[in-house]
């Protein structure tokens, strides 16, 4: 983290350096509360570099979440329930609602901020 002030209730930093022991995941429930307002039991954000071919080993099946996947570069497919999105424009989204089963494969070097809510039930 660049700037973290002792109070003020905020922080700035750099969602690929703050994220490196996290598996992409800036801000959620699984935060140390250390990180101050990173850690929350409201939303979850995740910052992610996917190299082409990377792929959802297996399909997520019955979260509880509502998702928004949001393509920053690349190429990036989500196949969720019922059928499936390949994202190729920056700013390009998907976002299903609890309940609906998905899983996802980078076409190309992709890079992806996902936002879940709630962070925990």
């Amino acid at each position: 983290m660049d700037d973290e002030p002792a109070s003020g209730g905020w922080i700035a930093g750099n969602a690929k350096d703050d994220t490196a022991d996290t598996r992409g995941w800036l801000v959620g429930h699984f935060i140390e509360p250390a990180q101050g307002v990173r850690a929350t039991e409201d939303v979850e954000v995740k910052w992610a570099h996917h190299s082409a071919g990377d792929r959802r080993s297996a399909w997520m099946s019955g979260d509880w979440r509502t998702t928004l996947v949001i393509l920053i570069s690349g190429e990036f497919r989500v196949d969720l329930t019922g059928g499936s999105r390949t994202m190729n424009c920056q700013g390009d989204y998907v976002m299903w609602v609890p309940g609906c089963d998905h899983s996802w494969e980078a076409a190309t070097d992709s890079l992806v901020l996902t936002i879940r809510w709630p962070s925990v039930r």
